[in-house]
């Protein structure tokens, strides 16, 4: 529907869980980008617990959601996420996206990335001992336990009747509250028709890198920053 031809590409859900690898992935995809048909690079992902962070734009601009997660691109914007947030902490949230691609399991710490929370007790023993295996377990149940919602994002573009009776099914597993927000595509549609507006989105020159402001912004742009390994070894082989 934008203005603006483009060429979506899609990686692997869950990245964001080990944020050493997503790093590693995007920028493999940036070394991939063939400047002479693009006249910028635009992410779908925010900070994400620094997974974008030393990111670097190449030939052509980098152009990144303001945002710490993908929740706040289904809200709409960061005061709305913010708002939510502390109206309703100990949320987690479900989109049909995130549904249609096994997202019935409990929320995954970014620190514990690699997948330990979808390990059997059996498989922990294997790879820590049986000590570790159980500090691990209690961990986990911890970790769940910090949530008291199930939060259904539901967008305007499609039904969403099917994808509530899964989330209230998940709800019911860990005796969690069921409850639904209205989605807004407000950050969707500006970030594909091209409005990168400075309040919303950060737009990096080339050779200038993602790091995080610590701040509201979330996001600020650097310069004279190491490139990517992979973007090192792209070059080293022309």
């Amino acid at each position: 529907r934008g203005p603006h031809p483009c060429d979506p590409e899609f990686v692997r859900k869950g990245l964001h869980d080990n944020p050493e690898v997503l790093r590693h992935e995007l920028c493999a995809r940036l070394a991939a980008v063939d400047a002479t048909r693009a006249d910028a690079v635009v992410l779908g992902y925010g900070l994400c617990s620094n997974g974008t962070a030393g990111l670097q734009a190449g030939q052509v601009p980098l152009v990144v959601p303001k945002m710490h997660d993908c929740i706040t691109m289904f809200l709409g914007s960061r005061r709305r996420y913010a708002e939510v947030f502390s109206r309703q902490p100990g949320t987690y949230y479900y989109t049909k996206g995130w549904l249609e691609r096994g997202a019935d399991q409990v929320p995954q710490p970014a620190h514990q990335g690699g997948g330990l929370m979808d390990q059997t007790f059996q498989e922990l023993v294997a790879r820590y001992g049986e000590d570790n295996a159980r500090y691990l377990m209690e961990i986990q149940g911890q970790w769940v336990q910090n949530y008291t919602r199930a939060c259904l994002i539901r967008m305007p573009i499609y039904p969403g009747e099917e994808d509530a009776a899964k989330v209230r099914e998940i709800a019911a597993q860990h005796g969690w509250e069921y409850v639904e927000l209205e989605g807004d595509m407000r950050l969707f549609e500006a970030m594909v028709g091209g409005e990168w507006s400075e309040e919303d989105f950060l737009v990096v020159p080339p050779g200038g890198t993602i790091q995080p402001s610590y701040d509201d912004e979330v996001l600020k742009c650097t310069e004279g920053c190491q490139e990517c390994p992979v973007v090192q070894t792209a070059a080293a082989e022309k």
